[in-house]
């Protein structure tokens, strides 16, 4: 791969991060389409870091607060809003990690990675977000989650491991269903993508320490850095034009790459840019 293929990656990885159409099945069909197979594992554990060092800094001047309150409730038993949000964040958690784990155990993840079922949950998950976003009520924040929501976003969370579903996307649309505002479901989401995006990359990593090809690290550090850059754009982006905008440009566009598609024997191929 030569540099401008690269940053082309890592942009589009770090753009669909974060946007609800999920960077998982991008990143498949872009490296099936550039047959850089050998440095996958390698390539997504750089655009995980990278995403990762875009959500902390874009919560730079709420995750301290958010850490001291939640040091100050295991010293005193006592919850503050503040620190049952990062309570909420971590058990929110939980499904996602037991149930990647028996994924991965099962030797699943190709089989989840047929272009059928990429197609099929883009256009699926992709329509039950516009229906959570025209009939939410929009009246909650995310302080107000309860820890049955929160199991419940959590839960939604887990799905997120079939490509295409979409991380954000789906948990997205479980808090909107739970009459989050827009903006509060945006911003639980993107903190609940801290952990996971830990869990996924720590998980990557392991394997990559047991990977006998070669890395090539330069590659790697620009991919990181690409990826950051996008990621932090878009949520910048994302979260200030979210209540003029709506979902409705994001389904239209997971709808279209359900639909604009080509045949491949009994499979579908979804469409990219």
């Amino acid at each position: 791969m030569d540099i401008w293929h690269i940053i082309v990656l890592a942009v589009i990885q770090g753009l669909t991060e974060f946007l609800p159409i999920s960077s998982s099945a991008h990143l498949i069909f872009l490296h099936q389409l550039m047959e850089w197979e050998e440095q996958r594992l390698a390539y997504d554990v750089a655009v995980h870091v990278g995403s990762l060092f875009a959500v902390l800094m874009y919560f730079r001047k709420d995750l301290k607060p958010l850490f001291e309150s939640w040091l100050q409730s295991i010293k005193t038993k006592q919850l503050t809003p503040e620190s049952r949000l990062v309570w909420g964040v971590g058990i929110g958690t939980i499904p996602v990690g037991l149930v990647g784990l028996a994924i991965k155990g099962a030797g699943l993840e190709k089989t989840l990675e047929l272009p059928l079922i990429i197609a099929t949950t883009m256009i699926v998950f992709g329509l039950l977000l516009w229906w959570a976003d025209v009939i939410g009520k929009r009246e909650r924040d995310e302080y107000s989650l309860t820890w049955k929501d929160i199991l419940l976003i959590g839960v939604a969370q887990a799905l997120a491991l079939i490509p295409g579903t979409s991380r954000s996307g789906i948990t997205i649309t479980a808090a909107l269903l739970l009459g989050l505002s827009r903006k509060a479901a945006a911003r639980f989401s993107f903190l609940l993508a801290i952990p996971t995006i830990i869990l996924a990359g720590g998980i990557e990593t392991l394997s990559l320490m047991n990977q006998e090809a070669p890395v090539n690290w330069y590659a790697l550090g620009l991919a990181v850095v690409f990826s950051a850059l996008s990621a932090y754009l878009c949520i910048r982006v994302f979260i200030s034009l979210l209540d003029r905008i709506g979902m409705l440009p994001f389904v239209v566009y997971r709808v279209g790459l359900g639909i604009v598609l080509k045949d491949k024997g009994k499979y579908f191929v979804f469409f990219t840019l």
